[in-house]
């Protein structure tokens, strides 16, 4: 799976009675001498077993090769310290990929095997956690815009009935966040999960609880006393990770499943302790809180991090004009001065003409002429398939799937061929944890073909116009399109 090497960076005294130069056959002049060498290169493999060490010997230099996977099944073997830590590996992935660097790609510990994985933190030592993997075991290189998003908004991953601070004092989600990140506090995630016995194929519904001390289940109902309070899981020797297929792998009553998993176990499932939320914001919100009690502030710390490097740039770059969903507001700009549309109904009016206006003028630029050797109404078929957003035919379930994976954020969406409707495409997006489908039908005017999701009333000549427009404008859609799934070829 990886090599380990040795390279000599500076001369080091090798032990008295070696010879450098000689035949390796001959590099011993006596037994001793053999021990003395062995015992040296014992000392080199104890220093990477502990990066501090390898610090403070600058005379060595010991690298590992690890093998990294794309979605797409293509791989590439980079060379990394024993202290590179998963923000070093992605961003240099990044850059050998030629990927945009936004802050969200990650490392991901996948177990094929077991159905298990998870991202990686920030802060974590590849080499580390790639000496825990077995064979079968492997790293992805994938996004995830869902990382730090409970950091943007708490509000959406923390139920109330399901964290025992809030329903005790009337404290601000954003104060929750905060007793999450002081160790002193001891906030405390509480509700019923399905529990799988160790060792058994069955599952029990019990009532569950998550300290900073572990995971704990009560043996008498909703009970919280210390003597009805069994212990579950450990968070200090213990990862957590998502269920790939728990159904059918695990018998598992849902589907939003998730799985403690001790750090000493590499192919041993009886040993995993696997469990199952009712819904997918249950899921997160236990997955989360055990995050944030494992890590506390180094969580934070590595989301601060990309955003301070970027302060320290910005005032030798260019400002990039941030489009959120809270800056945008709709403009009239028909008189002699702009004005904000606060009427929704007028601002859904000039969302709607200025699809018309983009369809008008796409359509005289086709007529005027066009460099393509492509007939306009040809390319205008086949040019969406350049994006990154465009994921070509592949099931209902299979979108869904790379949504999952690459974050529950509002407005991460892509778009695929439709397979009831050979002539449609469909839009994927997910709002609000929910991930919704609307097709885009073809249809014509005056003998051009033009693309809607609602029914012909706002029209584009090509799916790229389309997703521009949609990015500025929710439209008839529950929220703007933010952010598109992608994979990259390593």
């Amino acid at each position: 799976m990886s090599r380990c090497s040795v390279e000599f960076v500076l001369d080091i005294e090798a032990p008295e009675g070696f010879c450098a130069f000689n035949h390796p056959a001959s590099c011993f002049r006596d037994r001793g001498s053999r021990t003395r060498w062995n015992r040296h290169l014992l000392a080199v493999l104890a220093i990477w077993q502990d990066p501090a060490s390898q610090r403070r010997l600058t005379g060595w230099r010991i690298t590992k090769d690890v093998k990294v996977f794309s979605e797409d099944g293509t791989s590439k073997v980079v060379e990394i310290l024993a202290d590179t830590t998963a923000r070093d590996l992605c961003q240099l992935l990044v850059y050998r990929s030629h990927c945009v660097d936004d802050n969200s790609w990650t490392l991901v510990e996948h177990h094929p095997h077991l159905g298990l994985e998870r991202c990686l933190e920030d802060h974590e030592l590849v080499a580390q956690v790639e000496s825990t993997m077995a064979s079968e075991s492997q790293f992805l290189f994938r996004k995830n815009y869902a990382k730090y998003e409970f950091f943007k908004n708490p509000t959406n991953f923390f139920p109330e009935q399901m964290v025992t601070w809030c329903q005790q004092s009337n404290g601000s989600q954003t104060q929750l966040l905060q007793n999450f990140l002081n160790s002193s506090s001891c906030p405390e995630i509480q509700g019923f999960l399905h529990v799988k016995e160790l060792g058994r194929k069955s599952w029990k519904k019990l009532y569950v609880c998550l300290r900073r001390s572990g995971l704990y289940c009560s043996t008498k109902g909703a009970s919280k006393e210390p003597r009805h309070l069994q212990l579950l899981a450990d968070l200090e020797d213990s990862r957590i990770f998502s269920l790939m297929a728990g159904r059918k792998q695990y018998g598992a009553p849902t589907d939003y499943g998730f799985c403690i998993k001790p750090n000493r176990v590499r192919n041993e499932a009886k040993e995993l302790r696997l469990l199952c939320a009712e819904d997918e914001q249950s899921r997160t919100c236990w997955m989360t809180a055990f995050r944030l009690l494992k890590y506390g502030m180094l969580l934070y710390q590595n989301y601060r991090i990309p955003q301070q490097r970027k302060a320290m740039l910005s005032p030798f770059s260019t400002p990039v004009r941030s489009v959120s969903e809270n800056s945008l507001v709709a403009m009239d700009f028909s008189g002699q001065t702009g004005r904000v549309i606060e009427n929704p109904v007028e601002a859904q009016s000039a969302a709607l003409e200025e699809g018309h206006a983009w369809r008008k003028r796409s359509t005289r630029m086709n007529i005027l002429g066009s460099q393509s050797p492509l007939h306009p109404s040809t390319l205008s078929t086949v040019i969406h398939r350049t994006q990154h957003w465009f994921h070509g035919r592949i099931s209902r379930e299979e979108s869904h799937r790379i949504i999952k994976q690459q974050g529950l954020v509002d407005g991460l969406f892509l778009l695929r061929d439709s397979q009831s409707n050979p002539k449609a495409f469909v839009l994927t997006l997910c709002h609000r944890q929910k991930i919704k489908n609307f097709q885009i039908l073809p249809c014509e005017d005056d003998g051009q073909t033009f693309f809607s999701l609602d029914d012909g009333n706002t029209k584009f000549s090509d799916l790229i116009q389309l997703v521009d427009f949609y990015q500025l404008n929710k439209g008839v859609l529950p929220c703007r399109l933010k952010h598109h799934c992608i994979r990259v070829a390593l």
